[in-house]
């Protein structure tokens, strides 16, 4: 039988999804998801410069139309808050609540705990030439992407 490296980057993200959904920092706040905590990490690791939806797009690989739901629901949840940047009306910092700023410590042990459990057995070298071979299917995927219909490629993403 076959195995396909699709199905099983699927299996393992939903693994990794499902022990930050239970953990218990996301336990703690009602309405909160795994997905959530993603974003408000990286909006917390980088909170020394603005960040923007358009990273939320970049970094998660996400659409436009994705980031803009993921974010609104989130305002709405009180996790984020956009807001005005002097000189544009136009663009919207995110900015974590203080909410979302409470959970940042715990998450941050549980991350690394699930990168310590996903790299356990594995030797520097072998996580290196994961990286440069999941970088490189990145490379291929995002060199077809514009041949795709977006709609369908969206699909994939709406789990953000």
């Amino acid at each position: 039988m076959q195995t396909f490296i699709g199905h099983e980057v699927h299996y393992l993200a939903n693994l990794i999804g499902r022990v930050i959904d239970n953990s218990p920092a996301r336990m703690q706040v009602e309405n909160v998801t795994g997905k959530n905590t993603w974003i408000i990490g990286y909006i917390a690791k980088n909170d020394d410069k603005p960040v923007y939806q358009r990273d939320l797009e970049k970094h998660f690989g996400i659409t436009r139309s994705t980031a803009s739901k993921v974010v609104s629901l989130m305002v709405r949840k009180g996790l984020i808050e956009r807001q005005s940047v002097p000189g544009d009306a136009r663009l919207k910092r995110l900015v974590l609540t203080d909410r979302s700023w409470a959970l940042v410590c715990q998450m941050d042990q549980e991350f690394n705990n699930i990168e310590n459990t996903l790299r356990e057995g594995f030797t520097e070298e072998e996580i290196e030439v994961f990286f440069f071979y999941i970088h490189r299917m990145q490379e291929n995927v995002v060199k077809k992407k514009g041949k795709w219909n977006d709609s369908k490629t969206d699909a994939v993403s709406a789990g953000i």
